[in-house]
């Protein structure tokens, strides 16, 4: 059968974005925008492809993809769960997918269908068997293929992903990246080199392109952790963190300590493919599941976190420790130890790598940033240095650090402790009472740190300075009140400007004297964080600065401005919860709708909308300014210790003191450290995420059938994701736990409303729920419905009561009218 390839390829991109749910053929061409009178067409195509296997029709004539769908043998030996109870749960008619062919009408359009939302539930994983075969179907209509490339993919939640053109290959330097959609990765992991056929997007965005993976060329790492399983007489493994549904085979394991539910650590010799599940061979038992002790063990594994350093790196940091004299100012540095000078970090912190000096005469301030000079300790191109530029940065989990650099160094060094000579880089700053920037100066300085805060003394000093006057002294004292003056009007000034206050709560773990975890707290963003933050971002956008007016070229600090599509998506998540706003498209428009939920309910939905609205900020020698802080000039510089990036640029700044020849890195080299150092910060990330979940999850298990109270956090079709009020934990609430009734999930809201008085449910309001099951092989917390307290969302216009004649609770008999189209305008 003839069809068209364009329009073949649409319908299958349609079908396979993440947040697509089975319709019939008739919305798809609505939802495509295709006119009344070549829906035939539309319907031809879908049959053709269903014809060809890559799509199936599931109940009702509904249209999915041939990959998603359940293997004909489970649907003929699983009969299906009879609940105890009667409890009709809303189909995908119920939640704006029905007969009509008017998507708006039942509160969705076409643009929302075709592209990813913010709050849309991923794609149901598939296997790298079933991607690789629906892949390989899909070449048959993708022959005109614009171009080859190849470069490094990495992975995003929803299934989809980015090749980094070049990235290592072929001596390529191009920074753009290739959207790779859902069901087009070829099962390729994070890190692979693999080579992309491109094709254009076909969804009226000009001249965009995608790709899919055609060929993995080289896998980036064949270590992985798994949980063990005897199913019989096979031993398998389920692999962490990998899109990978089937487990893998690991052959005999008669003579090695394993047993069900162990994690493991493995090498998979052959990687999974339509025909075969993928072998591996155990490398190490690490231990019981549910033990919490191999926790870090287990994460450091996944993450392929270093546990030590080599010999050959050890021994030079011994060798800088030997040779540095103590307490000794060198010749060639500014003595600045006799200027009044302190650090503030936190209570936990273990290196020390900023401090500030501060003084105002005349209307004229003169604040010195001193940073840690490491590139004192770290020779060029020497077995440290290799080693931190491999590491990139210092990965802090809840109960140990993977540093960057030897502690011998990073703690001890380079750390800028009190009542210690320690070197420095000083940025050295003078600007008037308005905020205007007189000089700039930076040199290579020796300081003494006169007093060592935590975050929470200051803000104590802050609340009752009077009260500190007895216990420090009166410098110290108006030391702090300098800084506080100061750095509360450099940020005041800063978001006048139009920069955002983005700041995500960060989780920390507690743990009793004997590491075991007895809670979770979210760390408090107070004014003490903010006056170290205003003095460093200030330093670093004065270093940048610098450089730029020489035209150097060294690392950024990049933060890109958001896609319009991101924005259009925000905006209809805003809308829909009813905030008053009318757009998001500059960065006062943001300011106003985090400064609306500011300390309600919603403000850590929002919040994580807009951060996943923006951009990931990412190191490059591209100037391309920083948009969240709207700098234009900006890069890393305050934290050599425990970044790379600040390291590349000290040494830049280094060769200026000096008065050598800089020299003059390739815009191609730079390009690959900075995409580096971005992966492996992000790396970090996610493995300081993963083990606090992990390590909460353990802790919840002693909790199992105890009650706590959650807000509601996101929305979907299948159930509510809830954070814990006590205890900031994560934890999901299926649709069928929720009182008895029909639910359907309402965009406008964000909420789900069942039939009977009451049963609603939205985006902050505050339940109670039972803890009904920890699972800790797929890391997830399941709750109970218990009962539910408050509406959360001020901004919510309950919608008017509406007879069951007018189809309120059935998407199917919602009818398209001309009178409805022009109320939506």
């Amino acid at each position: 059968m003839e069809v068209s390839s364009e329009l073949a390829d649409r319908v299958l991109r349609l079908v396979s974005s993440p947040n697509y749910r089975p319709i019939k053929p008739k919305l798809i061409a609505a939802a495509l925008g295709v006119t009344t009178d070549d829906f035939r067409e539309v319907k031809r195509v879908v049959k053709a492809l269903v014809h060809r296997g890559q799509l199936v029709y599931g109940s009702n004539h509904l249209v999915m993809l041939a990959s998603a769908a359940p293997p004909p043998e489970a649907a003929a030996t699983k009969p299906p769960k009879k609940s105890p109870r009667k409890k009709k749960i809303a189909s995908d008619t119920d939640v704006g997918h029905s007969d009509s062919p008017d998507l708006e009408s039942n509160g969705l359009d076409a643009d929302r269908l075709v592209e990813s939302d913010l709050d849309a539930k991923p794609a149901p994983k598939r296997s790298k068997s079933e991607a690789a075969a629906a892949i390989a179907r899909l070449g048959v209509d993708l022959a005109r293929r614009d171009g080859i490339v190849r470069g490094t993919f990495r992975g995003a939640m929803g299934g989809f992903g980015f090749v980094r053109r070049g990235d290592g290959v072929e001596g390529a330097d191009s920074p753009d990246d290739v959207f790779i959609p859902p069901g087009a990765t070829g099962g390729a992991l994070d890190g692979d080199t693999v080579e992309v056929r491109m094709r254009p997007r076909g969804d009226r965005r000009g001249d965009a392109m995608e790709g899919y993976v055609d060929k993995v060329l080289e896998r980036g790492r064949r270590q992985f952790t798994g949980t063990f399983e005897q199913r019989g007489s096979e031993a398998l493994v389920h692999l962490d963190g990998v899109p990978y549904e089937r487990p893998l085979v690991v052959g005999d394991v008669r003579g090695l300590p394993v047993e069900n539910d162990d994690k493991v650590f493995v090498e998979i010799v052959s990687f999974p493919t339509a025909t075969d599940a993928g072998e591996a061979v155990i490398l190490e038992v690490l231990g019981k599941t549910n033990n919490p002790a191999i926790d870090t063990l287990t994460i450091m594994r996944q993450y392929a976190l270093p546990e030590s350093f080599a010999d050959v790196v050890l021994d030079e940091a011994r060798a800088q420790a030997d040779a540095f004299a103590e307490g000794v100012v060198p010749p060639e540095r500014r003595d600045l130890t006799g200027l009044l000078t302190i650090t503030i970090d936190p209570i936990d912190a273990r290196d020390f790598d900023d401090a500030i000096s501060l003084e105002h005469q005349d209307g004229r301030w003169t604040l010195w940033v001193h940073i840690a000079d490491v590139t004192a300790f770290v020779p060029i191109g020497g077995p440290l240095d290799q080693e931190a530029e491999r590491r990139a940065t210092s990965v802090y989990l809840p109960d140990r650090v993977v540093p960057m650099i030897p502690e011998v160094i990073s703690n001890h060094l380079a750390s800028l402790q009190p009542e210690k000579v320690r070197l420095t880089k000083t940025v050295e700053i003078e600007m008037l009472d308005d905020g205007v920037i007189t000089s700039v100066e930076v040199y290579n300085a020796a300081i003494r740190s006169d007093q060592r805060f935590h975050y929470e003394q200051v803000d104590e000093f802050i609340e009752s300075p009077e009260s500190k006057r007895g216990v420090w002294s009166d410098a110290i004292c108006d030391l702090l009140a300098r800084m506080h003056t100061l750095a509360m009007a450099m940020r005041r000034r800063r978001f006048n400007r139009g920069s955002l206050t983005l700041e995500v709560p960060e989780v920390k773990i507690d743990l009793d004297k004997n590491g075991k975890v007895k809670g979770a707290h979210v760390e408090a963003y107070t004014e003490s964080h903010q006056i170290i933050e205003e003095f460093m971002l200030a330093a670093n956008q004065a270093v940048a600065t610098w450089l730029d007016d020489q035209e150097l070229n060294f690392l950024h600090r990049i933060h890109p401005p958001p896609d319009r599509r991101k924005l259009r998506q925000l905006e209809m998540f805003v809308k829909d919860l009813r905030l008053p706003v009318t757009s998001v498209e500059s960065r006062k428009d943001l300011q106003r709708v985090l400064d609306l939920v500011a300390g309600t309910p919603l403000e850590n939905a929002v919040n994580f909308s807009v951060l996943k609205s923006m951009n990931k900020a990412i190191y490059g020698p591209n100037r391309e300014g920083h948009y969240a802080l709207d700098m234009e000039h900006y890069c890393h510089f305050t934290s050599p210790i425990r970044r790379y990036p600040d390291l590349s640029v000290h040494r830049l700044v280094q060769n200026l003191i000096d008065r050598k020849k800089t020299p003059d890195e390739s815009y191609a080299v730079l390009l690959r450290l900075g995409f580096h150092c971005s992966d492996q910060e992000r790396n970090a990330a996610q493995a300081e995420r993963e083990l606090i979940q992990l390590k909460l999850l353990h802790f919840m298990k002693k909790q199992v059938g105890q009650t706590m109270r959650v807000i509601v956090n996101r929305v979907f079709i299948d159930g509510i994701f809830a954070r814990g009020v006590e205890l900031p934990i994560d934890g999901y609430l299926p649709v069928t736990s929720l009182p008895s009734d029909k639910y359907r999930f309402e965009r406008r809201g964000q909420m789900l409303v069942g039939y009977k008085d009451g049963n609603q449910y939205r985006l902050g309001d505050e339940l109670t729920v039972k803890v009904a099951k920890v699972d800790l092989r797929e890391r997830q917390l399941i709750f109970d419905f218990v009962k539910s307290h408050s509406a959360g969302n001020e901004f919510y216009i309950a919608p008017e009561k509406k007879s069951k004649s007018s189809g309120r609770g059935d998407a199917r008999k919602v009818k398209k009218t001309p009178k409805s189209k022009k109320s939506r305008r």
